[in-house]
C-alpha cells in the first residue's frame, strides 16, 4: 500500500516548489537530494510510483527537516497574522447585515452540492480531457452533468474518470449528493459552530477533525496536519512541519459555512475562516479560505455577483499575490473575451502551479464568477470546464451562485438528482437532508 500526502520522500519534491514559489533558496536541498538519487518531480497524485528505499527515505525526512529550519521569505505584503491581516480592512462593507430570506440559504447548500459534483467525476482530468470526453459524448460545451453513455473506449482510457465517479457522480448514477469532503468540511464547521459556539479556536477545530473525520478522508496540507496533531503538535504548528501543501486550496473549501453564518457581515465571516485555516494553512492558503467566507456572506444578501467580489477582495491583503492573482482573474472573466480564451491566459499565467494549488484554482473562481455574471450554470459549468481542482472549484462558484439565486431559482435539471439528501462519513450527518442543514445554518446566523 502507498500512504499519499505523507511519505517524505513524496513532500520533499513538493517542498522544493514551495520554497521557491515563497521566495526561499533551496539549491543545495536540491542537489543534495538529486546526488542521493532521489526524484526533483512531484508526484501529481500524492505518492510517487516506486517507494523509497529506508535510506533514501530517511535523508529526506532529514531534507524536510532542513527546509523547514530556513528563514521565511519576508514579505510585508504577506501578513500572516489576524491583526496584520485585518489591518487592511475598509470600515465599512459594500453590503449590510441583515436577515436572510430561507431560501437563499437553501440555495447556497444545493449549490454547493451541485456545482461539487459537476466537477467530481473529472477532478484531476486536465481541461484538454474535459473538452475530449464532452465532445466524444455530444456535450460540448458542458451545460449538464457527465455522464460514461456513448464515451468511447479510447476516449475513457485516455482520460479515466475519478474511480468512484462511475458508482455516483455521472448522471445515469446519481441518487442524492455523493460523499465529498467538499462538503464534509462544512458538515463539520456547522458541527463545530453548534458544539463550540461562535468563539471557537483552531485547537477546537483540530479537536473536531481528531473525533469526527476518519483520516483516510483528508488529503494534502489535512493530511499532513492531521498528522502532525497525532504527533503532539497543535496549531499554528500543526500547519508547519513538513507541509508543502501550505498554500494549496484545502483550506479554501473548509469555510463557506462562516460566511452562511455572518450574512452581511464578511469581517465576522473571515475571522472564522482564519481559525479554521491556521490548523493546516498559511498566507495564500489563509487567504483564499477568508476570501471564500467573505463572499459567501456577502451572497446570502447581495443583489448580484460583483458586489460578492467586491466584498471577497476587501478582505485580502491587498499587495499579496492571491489578491493581484484574484483581481487579475476577475478582469479577465468580465472582459467579454470568450471563456475558452480566458482559460488559456490563466494557465499561461498559473499552470506551473500543481492543480490543487490555492492561487490557480481561486484564478479559475474569480474569472468563472465575473463570467457567468450570477447565472448558475454558466458560472459552474465555466469553472468545471477549466479544469483544476474541478469538485472544489465547481463548490465555490455553486454555493456563491446558488445563493445569490435562491432553491427555488435553480434548475430542476441540477437539484432534481440531489433528491435533498447527501452523503456524509461524519457521524450523525449521513443521509441528512438540505432543507435542515439550511434550517441549522439560519439557527446559528440567529435568524430561526
Amino acid at each position: 500500500m502507498r500512504l499519499t500526502w505523507v511519505q517524505p520522500e513524496d513532500l520533499l519534491p513538493h517542498e522544493l516548489a514551495a520554497s521557491r514559489d515563497e521566495g526561499r533558496d533551496v539549491s543545495a536541498v536540491l542537489d543534495r537530494w538529486v546526488a542521493a538519487g532521489g526524484s526533483p518531480d512531484a508526484p501529481v497524485s500524492g505518492a510517487s510510483a516506486v517507494p523509497a528505499g529506508p535510506v533514501l527515505r530517511a535523508l529526506a525526512a532529514k531534507l524536510l527537516d532542513v527546509c523547514d529550519a530556513l528563514p521565511a521569505a519576508s514579505s510585508a505584503t504577506e501578513p500572516e497574522t489576524l491583526e496584520a491581516i485585518r489591518a487592511s480592512w475598509p470600515a465599512t462593507w459594500a453590503v449590510s447585515a441583515g436577515p436572510v430570506a430561507p431560501d437563499r440559504m437553501h440555495g447556497a447548500w444545493l449549490g454547493r452540492a451541485a456545482g461539487c459534483l459537476l466537477g467530481k467525476p473529472v477532478e484531476k482530468i486536465h481541461r484538454q480531457g474535459i473538452r475530449e470526453i464532452l465532445e466524444a459524448t455530444g456535450r460540448w460545451p458542458l451545460s449538464a452533468y457527465f455522464t460514461a453513455v456513448g464515451l468511447p473506449d479510447d476516449v475513457a482510457a485516455r482520460w479515466p474518470w475519478n474511480r468512484r465517479s462511475k458508482v455516483n457522480s455521472l448522471v445515469e448514477n446519481i441518487d442524492g449528493m455523493p460523499e465529498d469532503d467538499d462538503l464534509n468540511f462544512a458538515l463539520l464547521a456547522l458541527r463545530v459552530l453548534e458544539t463550540r459556539g461562535r468563539d471557537f479556536t483552531s485547537e477546537d477545530v483540530a479537536q473536531a477533525w481528531l473525533d469526527w473525520v476518519p483520516g483516510g478522508r483528508v488529503f494534502t496540507a489535512e493530511r499532513v496536519a492531521y498528522r502532525n496533531l497525532l504527533l503532539g503538535l497543535v496549531p499554528p504548528a500543526t500547519a508547519l512541519r513538513h507541509n508543502p501543501f501550505r498554500e494549496w486550496i484545502g483550506a479554501q473549501i473548509r469555510t463557506d459555512v462562516y460566511g452562511w453564518v455572518n450574512p452581511g457581515r464578511p469581517d465576522l465571516a473571515a475571522e472564522m475562516a482564519y481559525r479554521d485555516a491556521a490548523v493546516s494553512h498559511v498566507r495564500a492558503g489563509v487567504y483564499g479560505a477568508q476570501w471564500v467566507a467573505a463572499m459567501t456572506s456577502a451572497a446570502l444578501v447581495a443583489a448580484d455577483v460583483d458586489t460578492v467580489l467586491d466584498v471577497g477582495e476587501s478582505v485580502l491583503p491587498p499587495e499579496s499575490r492571491f489578491a493581484a492573482t484574484v483581481r487579475e482573474a476577475r478582469a479577465l472573466g468580465g472582459s467579454g473575451a470568450d471563456w475558452e480564451s480566458v482559460v488559456d491566459e490563466l494557465y499561461a499565467r498559473h499552470g506551473h502551479l500543481h492543480w490543487v494549488h490555492v492561487r490557480n484554482n481561486a484564478a479559475l473562481v474569480a474569472a468563472a464568477l465575473a463570467y457567468g455574471r450570477g447565472d448558475f450554470q454558466r458560472s459552474i459549468c465555466a469553472v468545471v470546464g477549466g479544469g483544476w481542482d474541478t469538485d472544489s472549484t465547481g463548490a465555490t462558484v455553486g454555493s456563491i451562485t446558488g445563493a445569490l439565486t435562491g432553491a427555488a431559482g435553480l434548475p430542476a435539471q441540477w437539484v432534481e438528482p440531489l433528491h435533498g439528501r447527501l452523503r456524509s462519513s461524519i457521524a450523525g450527518f449521513d443521509g441528512i437532508g438540505f432543507a435542515e442543514l439550511a434550517d441549522r445554518t439560519l439557527r446559528l446566523a440567529g435568524q430561526a
